[in-house]
């Protein structure tokens, strides 16, 4: 399909923060901004809608893990031209797996699941892993990425000890320690993805490292 004409699943602002709005992370007890999502999407064209911020545009953010471990998938994003479609993203530290919802994943009965399992596939060898878990929501109107963008984040555990990029968008990926994703947010030499950022603190929590040292 030619870019011009890829439709992806959107939501009205409006109708997405009817109840609540919130900027950073929202834990996902609080407000089921998943079912507000699937009670209100449409789909538009994507070359369109991205420099519309009345519109958000769903994306499900998958968080690998390993169980044993408690390591996380990090990995870089490819830097040149036609390694990585969006521009805003190249090169940057990222440690979630995610993209648009498209009309093709309306096959499987739900689009946001249907496009994190998809997703997965395309970007990593994962042969196992056990069913997604939504730890909340993201929401950066901070940054010209995130104005049009809204992120479901999801934890994906996994007995695998390795992960395997495929060839393309991801220049590195391996497992490691929470703690090591900390000095990467911190130090200054290649920057992180805000959606990253925003997610540590909600997986630090979910691996229960918030109350102990971060190394298992």
């Amino acid at each position: 399909m030619v870019s011009s004409e890829r439709q992806i699943m959107v939501v009205d602002r409006a109708t997405l923060f009817a109840d609540l709005y919130f900027q950073g992370f929202s834990p996902a007890e609080e407000m089921d901004y998943e079912q507000i999502v699937m009670d209100n999407y449409y789909y538009d064209l994507r070359d369109k809608v991205e420099t519309m911020p009345q519109l958000k545009q769903p994306i499900a953010y998958a968080i690998i893990v390993n169980k044993d471990a408690r390591e996380v998938f990090a990995y870089q994003r490819a830097q040149k031209d036609g390694q990585y479609e969006e521009k805003r993203l190249r090169g940057k530290w990222s440690w979630g797996i995610g993209g648009h919802i498209d009309k093709v994943d309306l096959q499987d009965g739900d689009p946001i699941r249907a496009s994190l399992l998809r997703e997965l596939q395309e970007e990593v060898v994962l042969p196992e892993f056990d069913p997604p878990e939504i730890l909340g929501y993201i929401n950066d109107d901070q940054t010209e990425v995130g104005q049009v963008h809204f992120g479901l984040l999801y934890l994906i555990r996994t007995s695998c000890k390795n992960v395997q990029a495929r060839e393309g968008e991801i220049t590195w990926g391996g497992f490691m320690p929470v703690v090591k994703l900390l000095e990467i947010c911190t130090g200054e030499e290649t920057p992180v993805e805000s959606w990253s950022e925003i997610a540590l603190t909600p997986l630090r929590q979910a691996l229960g490292f918030m109350d102990e040292d971060e190394e298992p």
